[in-house]
């Protein structure tokens, strides 16, 4: 079971800039690859990796991807974002029995949700979304299907409050339950890769049991 620890970063400012979150995860974080093939329907592996680190208001995280049919068309936080070119972090806070989904394009558009399992789960409100702060390398507009090698990453700032609500959590005790996902459902070669391994006879990321532990380090 793979699991990481996770640094608290110092800036000048309560609310650092993307720009400045990116460049600090590049220069004082670990990457952690997403590389676990679990099924041999889809053996395709793009390299994807990925950098976090968390300030006292949010948890940050950042995605570098290279991969053949980049693809991102959805624009709307309602749509089906794991259509397209898609990064995904599945988080459960300590003691809790409900996980959040977050799923990127390279655009930015982000769909999220939260609940106990697969079919159990409500969609974050659009004003939840909007105070996640993101970042695609590809633009703010949609992509259509390119079918070549194609790099991008996304940079991405998930405030404490939508897990913790207004109470700030002990980050010197914190731990967290997580997996981190790549996939691409519409993609002309789609894939489904995971970070730690996913015991299922079919892809499924809506999985707790296979979590691995966030260690929030001081």
């Amino acid at each position: 079971m793979n699991n990481t620890d996770v640094h608290y970063l110092e800036f000048d400012s309560e609310l650092p800039s993307l720009e400045e979150i990116s460049d600090a995860l590049d220069k004082k974080c670990i990457r952690n690859t997403i590389n676990t093939v679990n099924w041999e329907r889809f053996p395709y592996m793009p390299e994807v990796e990925f950098s976090i680190g968390y300030t006292s208001r949010e948890f940050l995280i950042k995605y570098f991807i290279t991969e053949w049919f980049f693809k991102a068309e959805k624009t709307d936080s309602t749509e089906n974002v794991f259509e397209d070119s898609c990064v995904e972090l599945f988080i459960l806070p300590d003691d809790s029995t409900t996980y959040f989904n977050f799923e990127f394009n390279g655009i930015g558009t982000c769909l999220a949700a939260a609940g106990s399992n697969r079919f159990n789960r409500t969609l974050l409100d659009k004003n939840v979304i909007k105070t996640i702060r993101r970042k695609g390398s590809a633009g703010g507009q949609p992509v259509a299907e390119v079918k070549m090698e194609y790099s991008w990453t996304i940079v991405a700032a998930i405030p404490f409050r939508i897990f913790f609500g207004n109470v700030r959590p002990d980050f010197k005790n914190l731990k967290m339950k997580a997996n981190f996902y790549k996939c691409g459902d519409r993609l002309t070669v789609p894939h489904y890769l995971t970070w730690n391994p996913v015991n299922t006879g079919k892809p499924d990321f809506h999985r707790p049991e296979y979590f691995g532990t966030l260690r929030f380090i001081g």
